[in-house]
């Protein structure tokens, strides 16, 4: 496995004297010294920090098979039942680490990268459930209704300027992806087609402006005639119709027009997932913290990542259009000299195991899948964590849904030990996850 690359601007613990002795101490126990680091400062009172400004998180609904994508090992056989990758591997820029032959753009970009390759959760085969799973970082609870990472974050950092939303959803909402306990005011704006920007916050057909602002004032009237409230809800609520007004004026719906972008820019975002990563990008540089790009079920093979049977034959063109706009979407940022103040996420509830199923396509696996983590100022390094020789077993570093968390907590400079209250119910933001201490050194 090789060591991190590109540093740049990088958030770093600093090691105290002591913790220089102890990490020639912990080498001979087996453990890093990056870990050994961590451990010092948070005995100090320190918190590992990043500086990311921003958080795309791309999800891709049904399940990325690791083996076909950033996990690649030997070939596999779909006919004689042979487990194995489905695709050839390709060299990257970061020695030792190879990925799929059809994510030929992101490979000279694995500097930026790190694919984590040892997550794992026990949910197999529910996908609601790993979906759950991977929003919020927990199992369904009967008795709370638990936050998604983005409400998280937009509860304890808001929105990076006045005029945004503080989290975005690109693709179709659900509870999974809501504040929960949280409330209202730490929900998200969503849109489903980047060619018109949130049908919420569009004036509907047959109202003119006129009538939009007599609607507005009666409003105005009827809030300072009500009685006075404590009702953390009605303020939330009444929070939230307030942001939606104000974000309904020009300024911030300029954002959605995408044709104010150079066509080749948009050429090479590619097509309606890349658009929506474009879009991702003009959103954070408006003020928005927090924007999940959804990978759609119904784009290009019409199942997604859910690969059973038959469905595994058009998995390279999903693959493809991701290399394709992850690709572009680092680069566009990079040049910006955004990348190191933007964390990109690529997350999947779950991954798919190496065997073949009746139909040549493949199941569900939840004890050893990858997720990518790109940019963000982290001390990337192609990969992190490693697989048996079929990508199904963990052999080296395994890292838990909450560990992963807490990675991206940091990472964004939220502090990952603290706890959110359910009332008078302390919840730990990352149910006691640890971020991954060697892309922090």
């Amino acid at each position: 496995m090789s060591s991190g690359n590109k540093m740049g601007d990088r958030s770093e613990i600093r090691p105290t004297r002591r913790a220089l002795l102890a990490g020639g101490a912990a080498a001979g126990l087996g453990l890093t010294f990056a870990n050994t680091a961590i451990a010092e400062a948070e005995a100090d009172g320190m918190l590992v920090k990043g500086k990311a400004d921003h958080v795309i998180s791309i999800w891709l609904g049904g399940g990325m098979g690791q083996i076909d994508t950033f996990d690649p090992k030997k070939k596999g056989d779909p006919q004689t039942k042979l487990a194995g990758s489905y695709y050839d591997s390709i060299e990257t820029t970061v020695p030792g680490v190879q990925v799929c032959e059809h994510l030929r753009s992101l490979a000279p970009l694995m500097d930026r990268v790190t694919a984590v390759r040892s997550l794992h959760h026990e949910v197999i085969d529910e996908h609601a459930a790993a979906t759950n799973r991977m929003h919020t970082g927990r199992s369904v609870s009967g008795t709370i209704a638990y936050p998604s990472l983005g409400s998280i974050i937009a509860h304890e950092r808001g929105a990076a300027s006045e005029g945004a939303p503080p989290y975005v959803l690109i693709g179709y909402p659900n509870v999974t992806r809501g504040p929960g306990f949280l409330g209202t005011r730490d929900s998200y704006l969503y849109l489903t087609d980047t060619s018109q920007g949130p049908a919420g916050l569009t004036r509907p057909d047959g109202i003119t402006s006129q009538q939009l602002s007599q609607r507005e004032e009666l409003l105005s009237v009827l809030k300072r005639n009500a009685d006075p409230t404590t009702d953390q809800r009605l303020i939330d609520y009444d929070t939230a119709i307030e942001q939606n007004l104000k974000l309904s004026g020009p300024e911030f719906m300029s954002v959605f027009e995408l044709d104010r972008e150079p066509a080749e820019l948009r050429n090479n975002y590619g097509g309606e997932f890349g658009q929506r990563c474009l879009l991702s990008r003009r959103l954070i540089e408006r003020g928005v913290r927090f924007i999940e790009v959804s990978h759609n079920l119904n784009f290009l093979n019409g199942i997604g990542w859910d690969v059973h049977n038959e469905g595994i034959l058009n998995q390279h063109k999903l693959i493809q259009e991701l290399d394709t706009a992850v690709a572009a979407l680092i680069r566009d940022l990079e040049e910006k000299r955004m990348l190191d103040k933007t964390l990109i996420v690529i997350t999947t509830e779950f991954g798919r195991p190496p065997e073949f199923d009746s139909g040549g396509g493949r199941g569900h696996q939840g004890t050893a899948f990858s997720c990518v983590l790109a940019g963000g100022g982290l001390s990337h390094r192609g990969a992190w964590g490693e697989t048996d020789d079929v990508a199904k077993k963990i052999v080296a570093n395994p890292v838990s849904v909450p560990d992963f968390f807490a990675t991206i907590c940091a990472a964004a400079g939220i502090d990952y030990r603290k706890s959110l209250y359910d009332g008078d119910r302390p919840v730990p933001v990352t149910d006691m996850g640890q971020p991954i201490a060697e892309l922090f050194a």
